[in-house]
């Protein structure tokens, strides 16, 4: 009897979860915790090589680049005292905020156009793109000028660097697809630890705009570099893709959970990274001393993307985000509230650093663990284009909140700490709908 094209498709998903415990008849749904089928030689994973490791090191040196998204707390420190410093502190956050959501919602058609055409159609005009931006952000002086350099086109640049390097990573690997994953995105948070230190010295010796220029020299030379070695698996013209995605992939319950609960978390997500440097400079600390607040977050954030995703290959990826993100919120609650020193204040910042960095490295792998991987670049941009949205209202949200207090944090931070933990909550019933037992490894 021939088979169906439902009955096809599950014998191509490229699934890797396996459950804990006694097996059980699986519906279709559960069926994408098991070991993965046997697949025709086109869709073996090679799970290293030279391509699968220059790919990698393409992608830490394209997304060290883009550790100036995280970097935004040190321009925005210094907006506030310098170019716009006339502005509120939620006018000055859109312009980060209008990065992140350009850079997110961007993957909605990047995405269809990675499974189509390949990565280098995407990473040579991104590349441009990221340097004419940054060349024109250093000469920027009023509001409307960075919204539109740094905010629109800079952000633009990033997704286009973004969203074809991990997808072409997620070509080579299977079974260490979160560990590559996770040493490539490692590359933001060096970007993030490097950027407010070399910021915080240039911007008072040398200018703005030559600081940032030097920034953008050092981005023409790595994103030569990346274009150079990222590579899919998949060649372009083999992909049968369309244009609109199937509406499928908006029934299926795992991945709309997944979603959601992206879409809240990356609502809450960004907030301490926009204004605890602010915050610590409310709590006595200088404003130079305060660049190095958000160089520690990002120094704990590099070890949250390279050890969880490497543990996650073992006990599996939504075992590890799901507690990831919980402790998120946890941290912002119990710990935020009370750092009134230096000491403390980094001491949060680090912690936070790290268990956001695991949660921004498993989004991938766990987005590729529930698709097919001719789909997996759809379903990247899908899920960044709807949390999208929580990236964009978030900080915005937060810098209305701590007005509304009159400058006081404490409401901001119950916001930031409460949204985290109830997008865990989502992210934990997306893992139930695979498979119920709670102990299974997905």
């Amino acid at each position: 009897m021939s088979s169906t094209p439902e009955d096809h498709l599950d014998k191509e998903s490229a699934t890797v979860t396996t459950v804990l415990g006694t097996p059980e008849p699986k519906s279709t749904v559960q069926s994408r915790a098991a070991s993965p089928p046997q697949v025709p030689q086109e869709a073996e994973y090679p799970d290293g090589g030279l391509k699968a490791w220059l790919a990698v090191f393409g992608a830490v040196l394209a997304l060290f680049c883009c550790g100036q998204l995280t970097a935004f707390g040190a321009f925005e420190t210094w907006y506030a005292q310098n170019q716009l410093r006339d502005l509120p502190a939620s006018s000055i956050s859109w312009i980060g905020s209008l990065q992140l959501w350009v850079l997110y919602f961007s993957g909605g058609f990047l995405g269809r156009i990675f499974d189509a055409f390949g990565p280098h159609v995407i990473l040579i005009p991104g590349s441009i793109l990221l340097v004419f931006a940054t060349m024109v952000t250093s000469i920027c002086t009023q509001y409307y000028q960075f919204l539109l350099a740094q905010g629109l086109l800079t952000g633009l640049s990033y997704g286009m660097l973004f969203y074809p390097t991990f997808a072409s990573i997620s070509t080579h690997f299977q079974k260490y697809r979160a560990t590559a994953v996770g040493i490539a995105i490692a590359g933001s948070g060096v970007g993030g630890v490097v950027f407010p230190i070399m910021f915080r010295h240039l911007f008072t010796q040398i200018g703005f705009g030559w600081s940032v220029r030097i920034a953008g020299f050092m981005c023409l030379v790595l994103c030569a570099i990346s274009c150079a070695t990222i590579t899919s698996r998949i060649p372009p013209g083999r992909k049968n893709t369309k244009i609109i995605p199937d509406a499928k992939v908006f029934r299926d319950t795992p991945f709309v959970l997944l979603v959601s609960g992206c879409l809240m978390i990356n609502f809450g997500l960004f907030i301490p990274f926009v204004y605890l440097a602010n915050y610590s400079i409310s709590r006595g600390v200088s404003s130079g001393t305060s660049f190095y607040v958000i160089s520690a977050m990002n120094a704990g954030s590099i070890f949250g993307r390279i050890a969880p995703p490497f543990l996650a290959d073992t006990v599996g990826r939504f075992n590890i985000v799901i507690p990831s993100t919980l402790l998120m919120g946890v941290l912002a609650l119990a710990f935020w509230t009370f750092a009134k020193s230096l000491v403390a204040i980094v001491l949060f910042a680090v912690t936070y650093g790290c268990f956001s960095g695991a949660f921004l490295a498993m989004q991938i792998p766990c987005i590729a663990q529930i698709s097919n991987i001719e789909e997996v670049g759809t379903r990247i941009g899908i899920l960044y284009s709807v949390a999208s949205f929580g990236v964009l209202a978030g900080s915005p949200a937060a810098g209305a909140v701590l007005k509304a207090d009159k400058g006081s944090y404490t409401g901001m931070i119950i916001l930031c700490g409460v949204i985290n933990i109830l997008g865990s909550f989502l992210l934990l019933c997306s893992k139930r709908s695979v498979n119920r037992n709670l102990f299974a490894r997905v």
